[in-house]
């Protein structure tokens, strides 16, 4: 049953929608934009947040405990792999490695159109491996993926790309909205893809970025819902919002883990729209929907 919107949610949805990179014609100067004006969010406390580089990369390392070997969490940010940035996200890692007790890195990967795919995808796989080299307070054997929207559908991609390449081994996938297909038709799409802040036109506008004319045909490590096989991948847990048009695929992808064999916690969070869970502090759905993700990652970890 469709509740409404959170009227918190419906508030920040208003808020939104003056954003100038909401409303076509799309360009990434417009989405960047956006970037250095972010919502004026509440950020909480972290003993040590730093930056630094991973395999060529920038990253920054949020850090509740320093000195002790944490586990930790690989986040990639969200962004239509066009935009977002460490920025943009630090909220949510803050209150990722405070609500779970672990490090979390946030990884500023090369995004589109001046990188498209594979080169995002390819540069998290080298920071991956390269984490214990750069950060020696966490504990290397401990290592989960997270990201939401595009950095959903990275996250993804990389555990996919790591059971391939047999890579360093990962614990779990935090997915939040995942992109993870190309197809439009879905019912989410037609339910939601014009009125709450992630419309279809511009998720058409942001696939074109990062895949060029294969929007219809991506590879499987672009749309990881393509992929032929699933098992064996790491245990997952699963967030949608109701009022997204991305809802439909991230709970197909997590039915595909399922049938695969995969450990899948799937959490539909009703009353909310795409990036609901950048908002914690003023959105009560944000932090509930990550102490639940903070409680997996606890789990996954022995913790």
């Amino acid at each position: 049953m469709t509740m409404p919107l959170h009227p918190a949610a419906a508030q920040i949805l208003e808020m939104m929608k003056q954003l100038p990179s909401t409303a076509a014609p799309f360009s990434v100067e417009a989405f960047r934009l956006g970037d250095a004006q972010p919502l004026p969010f509440p950020k909480m406390e972290v003993a040590e947040v730093r930056d630094l580089v991973l395999a060529g990369t920038p990253a920054r390392l949020y850090h509740p405990r320093p000195g002790e070997a944490l586990p930790v969490v690989f986040f990639l940010h969200g962004g239509g792999w066009v935009c977002g940035s460490i920025e943009t996200h630090d909220v949510t890692c803050r209150a990722l490695a405070a609500k779970a007790g672990v490090a979390v890195i946030s990884l500023d990967y090369p995004r589109a159109p001046e990188n498209p795919f594979p080169a995002p995808l390819e540069a998290s796989y080298r920071a991956l491996q390269a984490l214990g080299d750069a950060v020696p307070s966490i504990d290397t054997g401990r290592i989960a993926v997270a990201g939401d929207s595009a950095g959903g559908n990275l996250a993804a991609a990389l555990c996919l790309l790591t059971k391939e390449r047999g890579g360093r081994a990962i614990a779990h996938q935090l997915l939040i909205y995942p992109v993870t297909d190309t197809d439009f038709t879905r019912e989410s799409y037609r339910a939601n893809g014009a009125d709450y802040f992630l419309t279809a036109p511009m998720m058409h506008w942001f696939w074109e970025q990062y895949v060029g004319d294969a929007v219809a045909n991506p590879p499987s490590l672009a749309a990881p819902l393509r992929a032929t096989d699933l098992s064996g991948l790491p245990s997952a847990t699963i967030i949608t919002a109701e009022y997204d048009p991305l809802r439909d695929e991230g709970e197909a992808y997590a039915a595909r883990l399922k049938a695969a064999g995969v450990p899948v916690r799937l959490e539909r969070v009703a009353g909310v729209f795409h990036g609901f869970a950048s908002m914690p502090g003023v959105l009560p759905p944000a932090d509930a929907a990550l102490d639940l993700a903070a409680a997996d990652l606890r789990r996954a970890f022995h913790m």
